[in-house]
Formats: structure tokens, C-alpha cells, sequence
């Protein structure tokens, strides 16, 4: 029989419970649970030794290798098929299996004729679906499990559908405007690093054989060149060492907290990143509370799928909050403001020499989120409506994104003409400053 890990509220006692349950299905495990006198908030199947439906490792038919997940795009594709062929009142197990046919051979393709097998041998859909964890995620499968419930699993797709568009949409655009910058800086230090190794040599030997003294400008010009040439494989090398340096540090949990800190302060883009992961946040809570998932649960899975360390402590303290019995706006902005973190700081001093220091200590006690932000949460908990106030807060921070995406992007076009105008003057007149002194000189 299966063994069911799961996370609690006593009713009686407000505690939180861990511990583990056996049942044959995950509803008679929550049913389980739930006779205990405690209120579900996590709930997750424990791996077995064998995977079902295999026989001496050999892959069940259908199937072919994948590995990775699912696409967010394939996915969202999926969802929105799905919800039309609910709505057009197809039995379930019918649609899965006429999607699963359409799919390319892969992770999604294997994960539905997964789920079709499960929901033959008894399964509910959500219970067939958090099998298939690299597919389906906690915040989908809450989301088909509080659809099941209430009957309304064709509106709940739709649902889940729209959101899952509009976060595509938000993450085409920021991913768009960063693809000119890239491509223009990329093939910028190309062309600066074929004049250091190819041209600049040239003119070097011209003025060794007249032996006269170079100008400070030139001689930066070649020191520069001669470090190129002889180490020109640390110019790839650089970032990546300093991306696995990031990683490393963001493998402890004090200095994952401060890079997400400095990330979201950062200049220019921590903007950027701030208003992206608010609107993220909240459309996503908003859903989860519109689909009739328990306020604790919402908020456990908006923890997780915020993807930045200060917003997943936020978010848990909101949660702690609740189940002491308070409402959502007060914690919400008592918590917002960030610690001092000396992680945060050295990167800032790394990122800003100079300035940096001084720039994040009058920075980072500026909240996370915004006062329109908590007054439209505590509007929404006194009218009850707090799934529309968040889907209003996600529109505006939407718009923002969408607005300062652009604005980066034409600010971006100057800044860059800049730098390349700037580099190609300073190697130009640095190489012809020799050049008109040897032609006087000869004169």
C-alpha cells in the first residue's frame, strides 16, 4: 500500500504536524488526515522501490526516452486543448488519450499515457497527475485536484489555462527585449578582440622599427592587445568562473539569500525582476484561491513557485501569520522589508566599485512590496474578493513589466552605441597619435 508523506495544521491546536499515513489512493489519505482532526496542507506520495507498470526494467509501450522536464509552452498548449475538449464534454480519460496521440515522442507524451493508465486502474485525475511530477507540477495538480472537488474541472482548465498564457506572454517579452542587447554586445567584443589580436600587432611592429616613444594612449592600446593575444581564453572563462562562483555561493542558504537580495535591488534590471516575480506571484495566488484551494496550501505553493529567496520567507511568514489567526495585508507589509545582508553588500561593493556599499545601505530597507499592493489585498479581504484584487494587482504589475521592458530596451540602443562609439575612437586615435608624430618626425 502506498505511504503518503504529509504536512498539517491540528485544528485543535494550531501546530503543525508531519507524518506519514498509509492509504490506497491520495483522497482516502487526505480522508485519513482529515479523521485525525487535522487540516491538510502538504500532502505527497513517498517513491517506491519499483516503478509500476515496469517488468525487469523494461519501458512500458508507447514510451519512448526522455530527459528533462516538460516545456512551459508545450504545456500550456496542452492545458488550453484540454479545456476545449472539457468543454465540449468529452469524458476525460477520451481527451488525455487524443492529446497523448498528437504529442511529439517525449517527456509529455510519456507523462499522459502515464496518467491514462493511472486513471484506468481507479486514479482521479490529480492523484494520476502528481505521479508525473516532472510534467505536472504542485500548483497544476492543486489546481485539477480543487476542480475535481467542485465539479468544475472544464472551468478550472480554462482557468489554468489563461494563466499559464499570460505568463508565456510575459516571459516572451522580457526574453525579447534582451535578445538585441545580447546579440549587439556579443558581436561587439568580436570585433573589438579581432583588432586586439590582429591589428593592433601590426601597427606595434611599425613602431618598434622606428624605436620612438609611444603616447600613454597607445601603450594602454598594446599593453591591452598583448593581454588578449596571450590570454584571450579567459574572456569566455571569466563569466562562466564567476556564474559557478554565484552557484557555489548560492548553494548555502545565508548567500542564495543575498544574491536574490542583490538581484532584486540591483541597478537597472532589479526592477525589472521585483515587478516580474510580484505579478507572477500574484496571479498565481489569486488563481489558486479562485479555484478553491485552501488559503495555506495557495500560499505554500506561491512560496515555491516565486523563484527568489526574500518573497519565499515573505510568503511563509504571511503563512505562519494566518494560522495564528490574522489576516494576509498586515504581515504582508511587516515582512516586506529586507534584512541587512552582507552577501547582498558584497556584491554590490563587487558590482559597483566605489559606490556600491554606499548605495545598498540606502537601499535595502526599501519594501518588496509595494503599499498599493497591500491596501488592494486588505480591500480584498474585506469584501471578500480577494482572488479579483490579486488578479488586478498581476494586471497592473503586467503592465509595468511591459512598460519598463521597453523603456530598457531604448535605453539600451544609446548606451551601446556609446560603448562601441567610445571603444572604436579610443583604438583609432590611440593607433594614428604615433602615426602623425613618425610622419612629422620625417618631415
Amino acid at each position: 500500500m502506498p505511504t503518503f508523506q504529509f504536512e498539517a495544521i491540528d485544528a485543535a491546536t494550531g501546530k503543525e504536524i508531519r507524518d506519514k499515513v498509509e492509504a490506497p489512493t491520495e483522497a482516502e489519505a487526505q480522508a485519513t488526515i482529515r479523521a485525525m482532526g487535522y487540516m491538510v496542507t502538504k500532502l505527497k506520495a513517498q517513491k517506491q522501490q519499483a516503478a509500476a507498470g515496469t517488468a525487469g526494467g523494461k519501458r512500458k509501450p508507447g514510451r519512448t526516452f526522455a530527459i528533462g522536464g516538460v516545456k512551459s509552452r508545450e504545456l500550456t498548449l496542452f492545458t488550453r486543448q484540454l479545456s476545449i475538449l472539457q468543454d465540449a464534454g468529452l469524458p476525460i480519460l477520451r481527451s488525455l488519450k487524443v492529446l497523448a496521440n498528437m504529442q511529439k515522442p517525449g517527456r509529455l507524451k510519456n507523462s499522459l499515457l502515464d496518467v491514462c493508465d493511472e486513471i484506468e486502474g481507479g486514479s482521479t485525475l490529480s492523484e494520476a497527475m502528481s505521479k508525473s511530477p516532472k510534467a505536472f507540477d504542485r500548483l497544476y495538480c492543486n489546481m485539477i485536484r480543487a476542480g475535481e472537488a467542485g465539479g468544475a474541472l472544464e472551468v478550472i482548465l480554462r482557468r489554468l489555462a489563461e494563466f499559464m498564457e499570460r505568463a508565456q506572454s510575459l516571459k516572451r517579452k522580457v526574453k525579447g527585449a534582451m535578445v538585441y542587447p545580447a546579440v549587439v554586445v556579443s558581436v561587439a567584443v568580436g570585433i573589438l578582440c579581432f583588432i586586439m589580436i590582429k591589428i593592433v600587432p601590426q601597427f606595434k611592429k611599425i613602431f618598434d622599427d622606428f624605436g620612438s616613444t609611444l603616447p600613454p594612449m597607445t601603450q594602454v592600446l598594446i599593453d591591452i592587445s598583448n593581454w588578449v593575444v596571450n590570454y584571450w581564453y579567459l574572456i569566455p572563462a571569466i563569466p562562466f568562473g564567476f556564474r559557478l562562483i554565484i552557484k557555489g555561493i548560492c548553494m548555502i542558504s545565508y548567500g542564495r539569500f543575498g544574491w536574490d537580495l542583490f538581484v532584486l535591488k540591483a541597478p537597472i534590471f532589479g526592477q525589472l525582476v521585483e515587478k516580474n516575480i510580484m505579478s507572477r506571484s500574484s496571479r498565481t495566488l489569486g488563481t489558486l484561491l479562485a479555484s478553491g484551494v485552501p488559503i495555506l496550501e495557495a500560499l505554500n505553493i506561491t512560496k515555491e513557485t516565486s523563484g527568489n529567496m526574500m518573497f519565499e520567507k515573505l510568503f511563509q511568514k504571511v503563512s505562519d501569520s494566518i494560522r495564528d489567526g490574522n489576516a494576509i495585508a498586515k504581515p504582508l507589509k511587516e515582512f516586506a522589508i529586507p534584512p541587512f545582508n552582507i552577501v547582498a553588500l558584497l556584491f554590490w561593493t563587487l558590482f559597483c566599485p566605489g559606490i556600491g556599499a554606499l548605495l545598498y545601505l540606502t537601499k535595502y530597507k526599501s519594501p518588496v512590496v509595494d503599499d498599493l499592493v497591500v491596501n488592494m489585498v486588505d480591500v480584498g479581504e474585506e469584501s471578500g474578493e480577494l482572488d479579483t484584487m490579486l488578479y488586478k494587482v498581476a494586471d497592473t504589475y503586467d503592465e509595468e513589466v511591459a512598460v519598463l521592458t521597453e523603456s530598457l530596451t531604448s535605453l539600451m540602443e544609446p548606451l551601446l552605441i556609446l560603448f562601441l562609439g567610445g571603444a572604436v575612437g579610443f583604438i583609432v586615435i590611440a593607433l594614428f597619435m604615433p602615426l602623425i608624430k613618425l610622419i612629422t618626425d620625417l618631415s
